[in-house]
């Protein structure tokens, strides 16, 4: 089968939001040449070096359409510290000229983020699946390993009385440290004068890098190592929820320092990584509805053109360091198409399909009009731009955001998740129903191994029809049926199969499963509930 990416429904924003998040992608991807060999990443837009953590978020995109996923991966893991640290970057390119104009080859840790270990393992694992390749995944397994006992045992990220990971009081995920007024600009060090908490994203982070260790494990046949990383993770997320969970989302930062911040009601904080712990498989399904419930009664308030807030409410003006980092600036409560696409993904996994469908039409009016898509918005709409960020975030090229957005169209709404590896195991979940969409043509692949998926999906009346084309995959279907409505029987290929019908919140799905060796036809009766 041609390996190809591509929705055809009709519809414009749909149709239309994968080629123009390809073609920003298109334009961040970056190669280097190190120790005689080419390096091939993806970049944001405010620097000219591979980022693992913009890289391992990008991939869910690009693996798509780009061949090389693992130079990158490798190449992390070949400078990985023998302690099993991993550096945050990789360049080139002289970074800050004209005061900097070396084109050496330069490598970065910032001391302050403890999410680079999770995001390798990622990265990997998001390189692997859709390369097929075995061998490659067998021998980084043991750097995999090292990256994670590094963040298990080093005292600047561990807490070994509550098994949590700790880092310094940062806005969310971000590289930057709070210090009180103590350092003259953004602080990315640990001091003595560092003030420690836990931060949601990295658990919930590490929580889906153990699940995705013991899935590793598990298809390289080694049960007994899989079971250590399915405990480890139950473990963390049992944790996490109780030091973390507030009632209503997970708290922005839970002080082991104590401090406090004048001018900001930091217990109402929500941050970008609330969405983020949904898609993790960090947080339940109730946790999940209440989150996603959050986000839709800050949207309502009309604060922002989008509720997809880096953080709300925001800091004071300033004080991690940049005067630029004013509320609504940036991470400060900038509008971030990263976590709208997030929120989208958690949308339509979760019972909220038309509230998926919704950002991803919104987002491509955004982008469509002028082709052009910014890391960060401020909340009246304005793009961000050099003179309002602490990086030159300007250029009309984010892919990072723009790559979450098209997960979530892939993933949420045309519903194509890949449960094992070069999609040998499908869980197929159109959601169509939720756009008012009656006829699509979708097609998935992996530029890398070549594998594909393609279907046709269609209602007529009471009749819902799935053409499926795979080379050979365990298909397990998930489809959103007509509100009120159930499913009365269903056939593959004409052969009677089992069907349920299950609800998430209110939205009702017809779930099955068949085998699919070339080609199938499932077909769904459906019927008044």
């Amino acid at each position: 089968m041609a390996v190809e990416t591509v929705i055809r429904t009709g519809r414009p924003e749909f149709d239309g939001l994968f080629p123009l998040v390809r073609g920003f992608l298109e334009q961040s991807a970056l190669d280097l040449a190190i120790d005689g060999a080419r390096v091939r990443g993806y970049r944001t837009p405010d620097a000219r070096s591979v980022w693992i953590r913009d890289h391992s978020d990008m991939m869910r995109a690009f693996r798509h359409f780009e061949p090389d996923l693992t130079s990158a991966v490798q190449h992390f893991a070949d400078t990985q510290a023998a302690n099993g640290r991993v550096f945050d970057y990789v360049t080139t390119f002289p970074e800050k000229p004209p005061c900097e104009r070396e084109n050496w080859t330069k490598y970065v840790r910032v001391p302050v983020e403890a999410d680079v270990e999770y995001r390798f393992v990622k990265a990997a694992y998001l390189a692997w699946q859709a390369s097929g390749d075995d061998a490659w995944m067998a021998a980084l397994l043991p750097s995999l390993e090292r990256a994670l006992r590094y963040i298990m045992t080093h005292p600047w990220y561990w807490d070994p009385g509550r098994g949590l990971v700790k880092r310094a009081y940062t806005i969310d995920t971000w590289d930057f440290a709070y210090t009180a007024g103590r350092h003259e600009w953004l602080q990315f060090q640990i001091t003595d004068d560092t003030y420690w908490g836990y931060m949601h994203g990295d658990l919930s982070g590490y929580y889906e890098a153990f699940v995705l260790m013991a899935a590793l494990h598990g298809r390289f046949g080694d049960e007994r190592i899989a079971r250590y990383w399915e405990q480890r993770a139950a473990g963390l997320r049992a944790a996490m929820n109780d030091a973390c969970w507030n009632g209503r989302f997970y708290t922005h930062f839970v002080k082991l320092t104590p401090v406090t911040i004048e001018g900001v009601d930091e217990d109402a904080q929500l941050s970008l990584s609330n969405p983020m712990a949904i898609n993790r498989g960090a947080a339940d399904h109730g946790q999940a509805v209440s989150i996603i419930r959050e986000y839709q009664r800050r949207g309502a308030e009309g604060r922002a053109f989008a509720e997809w807030y880096s953080i709300d409410p925001p800091f004071p003006d300033g004080i991690f360091g940049d005067k630029r980092l004013v509320g609504g600036a940036y991470v400060n409560g900038g509008i971030m198409p990263l976590v709208g696409g997030e929120l989208a993904r958690a949308a339509f996994g979760h019972g909220f399909e038309a509230y998926g469908a919704g950002i991803l039409a919104q987002y491509h009016a955004l982008i469509a009009q002028k082709g052009e898509a910014y890391l960060w918005y401020f909340p009246d709409g304005r793009p961000s731009s050099v003179d309002t960020s602490t990086s030159p975030e300007a250029q009309p090229t984010d892919g990072w955001g723009s790559s979450a957005m098209a997960w979530a169209l892939i993933e949420g709404l045309a519903g194509v998740v890949d449960r094992g590896r070069t999609l040998d195991a499908i869980r197929l979940s159109p959601r169509w129903e939720a756009a008012g969409v009656l006829d699509a043509e979708v097609s998935v692949g992996y530029a890398a191994s070549g594998a594909s998926v393609r279907y046709r999906y269609g209602r007529d009346g009471n009749r819902l029809s799935l053409d499926v084309n795979a080379a050979g995959a365990n298909i397990e279907w998930h489809v959103l049926l007509p509100a009120g409505h159930r499913a009365a029987q269903a056939r593959c290929d004409g052969r009677e199969v089992a069907v349920h019908t299950v609800h998430v919140e209110s939205s009702p799905y017809a779930d099955g499963a068949c085998q699919v060796q070339g080609q199938a036809q499932i077909e769904i009766d459906i019927a008044a509930a």
